[in-house]
């Protein structure tokens, strides 16, 4: 059984739409593509700009989220799922062949009972906190608007940086079909008097990019949490926890769509034993959380990467980076490494073969040996 909270599913819409071939490949849902992307302009704090990417080589399809999440949800329901629209759980407890749940159904109380309680339920995640299974490690807060007019490239989205247009992180437009997605995200650490909207508005009016938002006209607004670093546990005795709810979303773009299919790949094996046996005990379920250790491997790898090269530099010192960046030898190697869902091979490439970068790798080394 599915229980969502809203009246439909795919509404409220928080998220860029961003799919990574690989896991649009395990759903078959291509039909949902509103336009793919191949590379990426981007932008230093004083307008020095690269691009990268390879026409022939789509990085990324961008969706509508409501129809892909309306189309994942009927492949559910095809394989027996029972969906509860305008439904909320209220309370679970634990029995000993069962967890009790107590649900309100539109204006209904009703009690489910089921083997195994699943919190997908969010960024905000009600059985996260239910079960007290501690806070995401890193939380990022993002803001988009979906706008049209703006004189964006064929498959390439834009990227801009700098401490005044998205502190520590980046902002974002995304080619959408007949409009664009404008983004930015921040962590909530460094978020200070300016707000989301406020950083969005400097972008649009008044940075040194302020000239390519002249025309546009918006036509959404959206914003939401973003929380990455992997719940360090992500289970309790029939309770277990996925995607957002988990922390699983990718610390160098904020996706989640793909983390989560894949952490459903690596449990699904051992959980679906653990279902069929009605062992869902607490030391059973941490030995099936255990298989998403390298995702939580991978994500603070790259996160630590991300710091190094991104959040935790300032202006100058990012406008020597790009400078770095822009060098055609460099181009090249990003093209041939670049992967948005596996960042840390060329992240290590640029520490061990870039001259200006290799005074970063023993910082590197150090933080990646002390796993911070």
């Amino acid at each position: 059984m599915q229980i969502e909270e809203h009246a439909e599913i795919g509404r409220p819409f928080q998220c860029a739409g961003l799919v990574t071939p690989s896991a649009m490949d395990k759903v078959a849902l291509h039909d949902t593509t509103l336009t793919d992307v191949w590379g990426a302009r981007m932008h230093s704090p004083d307008g020095t700009s690269i691009q990268i990417g390879n026409p022939n080589v789509v990085r990324e399809h961008v969706v509508c989220r409501k129809r892909f999440d309306e189309a994942v949800v009927r492949q559910g329901i095809a394989a027996g799922t029972e969906l509860w629209l305008n439904s909320t759980i209220i309370n679970s407890e634990v029995m000993d062949d069962h967890i009790l749940c107590t649900v309100k159904k539109s204006d209904e109380i009703i009690e489910v009972k089921a083997k195994l309680l699943c919190g997908a339920d969010g960024a905000h995640s009600w059985v996260r906190r239910h079960a007290k299974l501690g806070r995401p490690p890193e939380t990022m807060i993002g803001f988009q608007a979906e706008v049209v007019g703006y004189p964006g490239l064929p498959g390439i989205l834009d990227m801009y940086t700098g401490h005044e247009i998205a502190p520590g992180l980046f902002s974002w437009v995304i080619p959408n079909g007949d409009t664009h997605r404008i983004g930015l995200w921040v962590r909530t650490k460094d978020v200070d008097e300016r707000s989301c909207e406020m950083l969005y508005d400097y972008l649009i009016n008044d940075s040194l990019f302020s000239f390519r938002f002249n025309d546009i006209t918006e036509v959404a607004r959206y914003c939401g949490p973003v929380p990455a670093g992997v719940l360090k546990k992500i289970s309790r005795e029939r309770i277990l926890l996925f995607g957002d709810a988990a922390a699983i979303c990718k610390p160098t773009t904020g996706g989640g769509i793909g983390p989560g299919f894949e952490q459903v790949d690596l449990m699904l094996p051992d959980l679906l034993k653990c279902i069929q046996n009605n062992d869902l005990s607490e030391k059973a379920l941490n030995k099936v959380s255990k298989k998403i250790d390298s995702i939580r491997k991978n994500h603070r790898r790259a996160r630590q990467l991300r710091d190094l090269f991104l959040t935790e530099v300032d202006d100058a010192e990012l406008n020597e980076i790009f400078r770095v960046f822009a060098r055609p030898e460099v181009i090249e190697m990003i093209n041939e490494l670049g992967d948005i869902e596996k960042p840390v091979p060329l992240g290590m490439k640029l520490l061990k073969d870039v001259p200006e970068f290799r005074k970063m790798s023993l910082k590197a080394a150090w933080t990646m040996l002390l796993g911070n």
